[in-house]
């Protein structure tokens, strides 16, 4: 999302050398205890095989599952973390998938969606940059491998990545031909990871760097072959976020809805057309906002959404301003995952507080032209 840091020396021998026990501070917004506690409200939820739900008896889905573990590994719960990669390596399916909707035990959808089936990647490159476990990368590996061919097999002519392949009678089947926005965006972080984990393990993979040129460029060039989603916050700031767009175009690209979607005092509308902000989005923006060098106002806004704190360390999924009610009434653990991602960023305590701006990665693969009519 490539080539990352030298480690061959540092994670060859398999043993666990983490480079920091630190956890992230914020001053004047979250202290290091407040954030262990936040840490501690995900592991709250967590199942004894290691799902992270979204809430307790709610789904779990692979991306905002990943994203959770690497907020356990910031916030200090690295058991629980390892726990969440061994749900991720034992729930893989064949084609390299996970399903869309698992509650419990059982799969209430069995759709293999790419972006979820693709952040694996940054979730193991992440766990290298903070533990260098040379061991732990081998492990996934297989599974990382697996889950790209799948998404780079799923890229459409123009570029952009098909979102969903439903499954029949226990067996991949049709897909979409329809890409998203912003979870292509997701997956071209998730290339450069995957990338960087090819060349830490010496297994080039040269497939992926030429699909993640043609999704850079058709996120670039082409926002609007994808699905119109432009009322959704994710679909203004994804493209900075996952790193396609970045420079003197992304304050661009952020300028233009800044005023639809941010809400002083409050965090950032999930829609544009309610008048609701939630805190996950909040914090992805602040991410993005920091990865540009926007720091000022990343941190106004992280400030910000701290109202839907709770006093357990967890975070209501949003707010409805003119009614001041938390709805819906749930603490989500991506939401407190988010946080936990958001503050590491903001105060670059662990090393990898890196993993939006993405310089670990190394340089963007070039961009290439699809079928795309340029």
């Amino acid at each position: 999302m490539p080539t990352g840091p030298d480690g061959a020396a540092a994670g060859s021998s398999g043993t666990s050398t983490a480079v920091t026990d630190a956890v992230p501070a914020v001053p004047g917004v979250l202290t290091a205890d407040d954030v262990r506690r936040t840490a501690a409200s995900i592991v709250a939820m967590q199942h004894p095989d290691g799902a992270i739900p979204w809430t307790p008896g709610d789904k779990t889905d692979a991306w905002n599952h990943v994203e959770a573990a690497m907020a356990l590994l910031v916030g200090g719960e690295v058991a629980a973390a390892e726990r969440a990669y061994d749900w991720c390596l034992a729930h893989q399916r064949h084609d390299g998938t996970w399903p869309v909707r698992i509650v419990g035990d059982v799969v209430e959808d069995d759709g293999g969606e790419t972006n979820m089936s693709a952040y694996l990647a940054v979730g193991v490159w992440h766990h290298w940059l903070v533990r260098r476990e040379r061991a732990f990368v081998e492990r996934c590996w297989p599974a990382v491998r697996a889950a790209l061919d799948f998404v780079v097999r799923m890229q459409l002519p123009f570029g952009g990545v098909d979102w969903l392949q439903e499954w029949v009678d226990g067996a991949p089947g049709p897909v979409r031909g329809e890409a998203l926005l912003t979870g292509s965006s997701s997956i071209y972080q998730s290339l450069r990871a995957g990338l960087a984990l090819a060349d830490l393990v010496d297994e080039p993979q040269p497939e992926w760097e030429l699909a993640a040129g043609r999704l850079r460029h058709a996120i670039r060039a082409h926002p609007d072959a994808f699905l119109d989603k432009a009322t959704f916050s994710m679909d203004w700031y994804y493209p900075v976020l996952g790193g396609a767009v970045r420079g003197e175009a992304a304050h661009v690209m952020l300028a233009r809805r800044w005023d639809d979607f941010v809400v002083p005092g409050l965090g950032i509308r999930c829609v544009d057309t309610n008048p609701w902000v939630t805190g996950a989005e909040t914090c992805e923006l602040v991410m993005a906002l920091d990865a540009v060098g926007d720091r000022a106002r990343a941190l106004v806004l992280f400030a910000d959404m701290q109202h839907l704190r709770a006093d357990d360390g967890g975070y209501f999924t949003g707010y409805v301003w003119p009614d001041e009610v938390f709805w819906p009434h749930e603490r989500t653990t991506y939401t407190a995952a988010a946080v936990v991602l958001a503050a590491d960023a903001l105060s670059g305590t662990t090393p990898g507080a890196d993993i939006m701006h993405g310089s670990s990665f190394g340089p963007h693969p070039a961009e290439v032209v699809g079928d795309c009519g340029c």
